[in-house]
């Protein structure tokens, strides 16, 4: 199976990078967030794996954190985003 991959250097939220994989059907494979709120972030991780990008962003894109103008869920939106757009490897 081909996948595809990127690492998304977030912004203006507590976590610092995204790392997520998807298949060449767009199916979220795995995703790591590498800092900010753990418990919350790993739920976030498994409750998308295995859906469809293009199902997830509309259901978590514009979610804020307190006064931020983006949170972690909207910043997993940006990285999805890139990764459609990915190339294929494997």
């Amino acid at each position: 199976m081909k996948t595809k991959h990127v690492q998304y250097e977030t912004q203006g939220t507590c976590s610092k990078l995204i790392d997520v994989t998807a298949d060449e059907n767009n199916v979220i494979q795995q995703v790591f967030f590498l800092g900010g709120c753990n418990g919350n972030l790993q739920g976030i991780s498994q409750l998308v794996r295995g859906q469809k990008i293009d199902d997830v962003i509309p259901k978590i894109n514009g979610i804020r954190c307190g006064a931020k103008g983006t949170s972690c869920p909207d910043q997993l939106c940006r990285a999805l985003e890139k990764l459609k757009d990915a190339p294929l490897e494997g």
